[in-house]
């Protein structure tokens, strides 16, 4: 039986049981909590924790999950993924014990047709229900029914309270007898023997703050079968990697790399790593993950480079990775269409970072075998850190190699360098802390600061604290308001500006923050009077500001739809800055943006501007505001209600930012700039409203000064600057073959020096490109016998030196060995031909030193 007739046939078995099947969900889950689906219960989590009402009560999947706790296993066993696919069948308050053991038996031992005689049973050492279902209803023998502890066969919770229960799991005997002998083993004392394939979750208690554990008013069923487990135990083979779910991946490395599968045991291990990392990062850029140095970018990126590097081991030397990952889309479309349809940008994003990871390679390389020949026993935390500064070669590679090299690593000497760093960038870029957090924190308990600003621009306000405690003229303060109109910096969106006013007094807010939730802190600067505690004040926000930044706000979300339109469903914001003269949107995207996608998106923008659609903001439940298809940010901390952002039929995503009313109120949106800034990642500038016109009428006065300059009309500027350009490259052209002309004539001038039977012929020249002076060595040298010319250059810092020797000095004078004792006393390197070689430097003091040099190795090799 095949692995797609295995998940074909589990999960038709379950919907025979009733069961609706449904599709895989997204390696991306729902849940703000966790990176990735690591289970084939995180989509099902909001119904386990009953927040969620079930649609169907009783579900079969077969989930594709992703894992990297055991990424350094991967490859040395015949078990460990990062990507897996993990069958399942889930009840929610519907059947519960006996019919989930029934069925599990049922399908491994009728469908699967394993054996009776092979399987073994582990329960919860105090689940007795579990015990007599497994041995009265289905004929385990008693000595076949293994109890285990907490550690093992209970699952749960997945923090300190929640929803838990006792496991019950099928292992498999492999029939490979320890030493204790094939009588003594069972599933509790040989793990390498009995291969867990089944796991059945009877989700049935509530564990309490104090640990204690409460029936759960409705019993669930959760259970996981890994499918490369499950079809190695059909397949009657020993590792995953053999199964016809992996043939395909294996054959392809096998071809590109001209190496055998299970013919060397160190390159079996980099071809499991490859076939496994090639169908994870297939599935995650499918999913709209890319390669970055944050969060999921940076686990897709380990996972590329760490394939990448197992490549080299190989004996590979350039991109491969791309055309495995065109191997797993083949292997695995027909069940997952969207490797198929996303196939250009699986391939293309892959390709783009292994080509970058190879530039690495080979500048870090040399290093990291430098130090791990004087590492004794550790790898220092100084020499990772140089490897991570200097060249970007990545921690994670370093570990992976030294494991294999039997070394350890300083990580904790290599994360202190790292801090040591961010502190340096920190006060680099001049940043200061407001106050300390620990002063907010206790402040929070008593108060928090209600904000008004979403419906007002001005209200009246108590001072509740300060730092200082009191405030006057031209002072700076830290003010914390009972309630505030002044928006604090989150979500991407600047603080507003303004003043507060209070008797005889005023000062002007320039900056707000949230130090700790639910507390705003106004950073202030008085101008008059004196600020303390208890004061009544009005506090009023720079409308116009506010009005600038709210049009740029509500246009991000436009912007981030259109982009979606576009480009596809994989673009996912990856930050963003709201400003009132601009707004800046990071988005996940492969390559640059072609004219017309940039036009199509400005136009999409625009169309829903001039359709003046109302911009309505609601306040829901969290899942519900997801389940409708609100965008929620990762990385984002969402409480249980949260506030839905929705421009209808066009946008919808979960915002506290400020936003106008309608879209009408944009005016008008422009695209400024798009670039990249890192792999995978895309920026937008853009502007709207006021400093939209702004910029247009900034280019409308460079048109009108350009007609004035080159006296055209507007129509004719391109042609009339194509034709200036046309010109200039003609006179350049012409002036530097006049300035070579008059440098032949200067060569042809040289006298040459003579050491003892040779001619030396030697001069120095000021900004004469590189190929210009290998054409000038050629007319120094001429027709010339027992010569040899030197030729230099110098161009800023930088000194560049041409040498040719005559044809009859060659068989005794290597223009090479010459170009390396002139590049020796420049700081340089140097090398070439025997007739003609280059040198190069930096240090223009030492031209002299230099020709000293070349005359008195010629007077020596002819001593």
């Amino acid at each position: 039986m095949t692995g797609n007739e295995i998940r074909k046939q589990f999960l038709a078995f379950f919907e025979s049981k009733g069961h609706k099947v449904l599709p895989s969900a997204s390696l991306i889950p729902d849940d703000p909590q966790l990176l990735f689906t690591v289970a084939g219960m995180v989509p099902f989590k909001p119904i386990f924790w009953g927040k969620v009402e079930p649609v169907y009560t009783r579900v079969a999947t077969c989930q594709k999950c992703l894992r990297t706790n055991d990424i350094e296993n991967v490859g040395r066993t015949p078990r460990h993924h990062t990507f897996f696919e993990m069958l399942g069948n889930f009840s929610f308050g519907d059947y519960f014990k006996k019919e989930a053991i029934l069925w599990a038996w049922e399908f491994v031992t009728k469908v699967l047709k394993l054996p009776e005689e092979k399987l073994w049973v582990t329960i919860y050492k105090d689940d007795d229900e579990a015990f007599m279902i497994w041995r009265d209803l289905v004929g385990v023998p008693e000595k076949k029914i293994i109890r285990m502890g907490k550690d093992t066969n209970f699952w749960g919770p997945a923090g300190p309270t929640g929803p838990c229960g006792p496991c019950s799991e099928i292992h498999y005997d492999t029939g490979a007898a320890d030493e204790r002998g094939e009588e003594e083993s069972t599933p509790a004392t040989d793990d390498k023997r009995f291969l867990e394939i089944w796991n059945l979750v009877f989700t049935e208690f509530y564990q309490d703050e104090e640990g204690k554990l409460h029936p759960l008013p409705k019993k669930n069923i959760d259970t996981g079968a890994g499918l490369e487990r499950v079809t190695a135990v059909v397949q009657g083979v020993s590792s995953n990697f053999e199964t016809d779910l992996f043939a395909p991946i294996m054959s392809r490395i096998e071809e590109i790399s001209g190496v055998k599968y299970k013919q060397d045991p160190q390159k079996d291990i980099s071809m499991r790593v490859i076939a496994d990392h090639s169908r994870a990062v297939s599935f995650l850029i499918a999913d709209g993950v890319f390669p970055s140095n944050e969060e999921r970018g940076y686990v897709l990126r380990r996972i590329l480079r760490r394939a990448v590097r197992h490549g080299v081991l190989l004996g590979l030397e350039k991109t491969f990775l791309y055309l495995v990952n065109d191997a797993v889309i083949e292997a695995m479309k027909d069940v997952y269409p969207e490797l198929a349809e996303r196939r250009q940008l699986i391939l293309e994003v892959t390709k783009a970072e292994e080509e970058r990871f190879f530039k690495t390679i080979v500048q870090g390389s040399e290093l990291l075998k430098e130090i791990i020949a004087k590492s004794k026993d550790v790898i220092s935390g100084e020499d990772l850190f140089r490897l991570y500064d200097t060249y970007g070669f990545p921690p994670d590679i370093v570990i992976d190699v030294a494991k294999e090299k039997g070394l350890k690593v300083d990580l904790e000497g290599f994360e202190k360098l790292m801090q040591a760093q961010r502190e340096r960038a920190r006060e680099a870029r001049g940043e200061v802390a407001y106050a300390k957090k620990t002063v907010f924190e206790d402040l929070a308990k008593t108060i928090q600061t209600k904000f008004l600003g979403y419906e007002k621009f001005e209200c009246q306000a108590k001072v509740v604290a300060m730092d200082p405690p009191v405030a006057s003229e031209e002072q700076k303060a830290e003010v914390v308001f009972d309630q505030t109109v002044f928006y604090a910096e989150k979500g991407g969106q600047v603080s507003d500006t303004g003043v507060i006013v209070w008797q005889d007094g005023q000062a002007e807010v320039e900056y707000v923050y949230v130090p700790v939730e639910g507390v705003v802190s106004h950073v202030v600067t008085v101008k008059k009077g004196t600020l303390k505690p208890d004061l009544v004040c009005t506090l009023k926000i720079d409308v116009e500001r506010r009005l600038d930044t709210m049009r740029n706000h509500t246009a991000t979300h436009l912007l981030h739809a259109a982009l979606r339109k576009v480009l596809g469903t994989h673009v996912r914001q990856f930050g963003s800055l709201v400003a009132p003269d601009r707004l800046r949107f990071d988005f996940t995207h492969y390559q640059a943006l072609k004219e017309e996608e940039l036009q199509q998106v400005e136009n999409l923008v625009n169309e829903a501007i001039m359709n003046a659609i109302p911009v309505i903001v609601e306040e829901k439940p969290f899942k519900e505001a997801v389940a409708e298809g609100a965008i929620a940010l990762f990385g984002e901390k969402y409480g249980e209600f949260v506030r839905v952002v929705k421009v209808p039929n066009f946008s919808e995503e979960l915002c506290g930012g400020t936003h106008v009313s309608n879209t009408g109120n944009i005016g008008l949106f422009k695209i400024v700039s798009e670039s990249a800034i890192s792999a995978g990642v895309r920026r937008i500038e853009a502007v709207t409203g006021r400093k939209a016109l702004e910029y247009l009428r900034s280019k409308e006065f460079v048109v009108k000064e350009l007609t004035k300059i080159l006296g055209c009309s507007e129509q004719e500027i391109l042609q009339r600057v194509s034709q200036i350009l046309e010109k200039q490259q003609e006179l350049s052209k012409q002036l530097e073959q006049l300035k070579e002309k008059l440098l032949s004539m200067q060569v042809k001038a040289l006298v040459g020096e003579k050491i003892l039977n040779i001619e030396l012929f030697h001069t120095v020249f000021q900004n004469v490109e590189p190929n210009t002076l290998r054409n000038l060595s050629d007319v120094a040298i001429g027709g010339k016998s027992n010569s040899i010319v030197a030729l230099f250059s110098t161009d800023g810092e930088k000194v560049n030196c041409v040498i040719r020797v005559s044809s009859d000095l060659t068989s005794r004078v290597k223009a090479g060995e010459l170009a390396k004792i002139v590049a020796a006393t420049l700081g340089g390197g140097g090398g070439g031909r025997p007739d003609m070689a280059q040198a190069g430097g930096k240090d223009l003091s030492k031209i002299a030193e230099a020709v000293k040099a070349l005359k008195e190795y010629l007077t020596k090799m002819q001593g």
